[in-house]
């Protein structure tokens, strides 16, 4: 690949596709230059070299600022050339000035991705196309470079849950605490072992005949919950909440709380029952 072949022009109007959106897939280095500007003509040509030589692992763009000042003020360019990396749609890396090559080439390691997130990314395009085997295989060869990989780690749990390996999915998704999709992976697992554990009992004629027992309402907001029937699951648990907030540990918000993580904060009904649980809380 030519160094040219690897930069895109942006501008204004397509910055928030071409960077930011992209950024959610890959890195994107942004050079913000000017055509009057003798340090940008110097920088220009070594970060072009430098970014064909990634390939399609990063992508290079340049935004001339006096073309876009939109832009080149919304990210405060005081001075040119300046060089910024976006990764998953925010600013990740940063440099101002016609630094040498050497420096260069160090950011571009900073940010470009490692092996384990490359075989994760396979593995997340093969399990998209249904070759499971190929997506296992990539996704252990990531683990045993990055054991903490957290897209490695999600993608082979979702693939053992798939196929009913739940201990072992737990397992992974532990590892990685700190990970949305793997936090939802978890109370997933939870509300499939509850009610599986559950399976037989009368969970709904007991709230039904205890209506002020705290936990006849958490047990059947839980179950309600397994079935993904999610409001009827909010309602049992905030009566709960209402009754004893204290009942086995707060158990009751434990469970609204993991609900609103399984639907996410942009949900309808999340945003709608944070409000009536800080209503009962507060």
């Amino acid at each position: 690949m030519t160094a040219s072949a690897a930069v895109r022009d942006v501008t204004d109007a397509t910055f928030a596709t071409e960077v930011l959106e992209l950024s959610k897939s890959k890195p994107v280095v942004v050079d913000f230059w000017a055509p009057w500007c003798g340090p940008c003509r110097v920088l220009g040509p070594i970060i072009e070299r430098v970014a064909a030589e990634y390939g399609d692992d990063v992508q290079l763009v340049k935004l001339n600022t006096d073309e876009n000042p939109r832009t080149a003020t919304q990210f405060r360019i005081q001075g040119i050339p300046a060089v910024k990396a976006f990764r998953n749609g925010k600013l990740a890396a940063e440099f101002t000035g016609a630094v040498p090559e050497p420096q260069v080439r160090a950011f571009f390691k900073r940010i470009a991705p490692g092996e384990a997130e490359k075989a994760a990314k396979l593995a997340a395009s093969a399990a998209q196309n249904g070759d499971t085997a190929a997506a296992e295989a990539s996704f252990r060869d990531a683990l045993r470079a990055a054991p903490n990989n957290a897209d490695a780690l999600v993608g082979l749990a979702e693939l053992l849950i798939g196929r009913g390996e739940f201990a072992g999915a737990q397992e992974l998704v532990a590892k990685a605490p700190g990970d949305r999709r793997a936090k939802v992976l978890g109370h997933r697992l939870f509300l499939r072992e509850f009610a599986e554990k559950h399976t037989g009992e009368d969970v709904a004629g007991e709230a039904a005949r205890s209506p002020r027992d705290p936990r006849a309402l958490y047990r059947w907001g839980v179950l309600l919950a397994s079935q993904g029937k999610h409001e009827g699951a909010l309602e049992q648990l905030l009566e709960s909440i209402r009754i004893d907030r204290t009942f086995a540990g707060s158990a009751a918000r434990k469970a609204a709380l993991a609900i609103f993580d399984i639907l996410g904060s942009d949900s309808p009904v999340t945003r709608d029952y944070q409000r009536r649980l800080s209503n009962v809380l507060f």
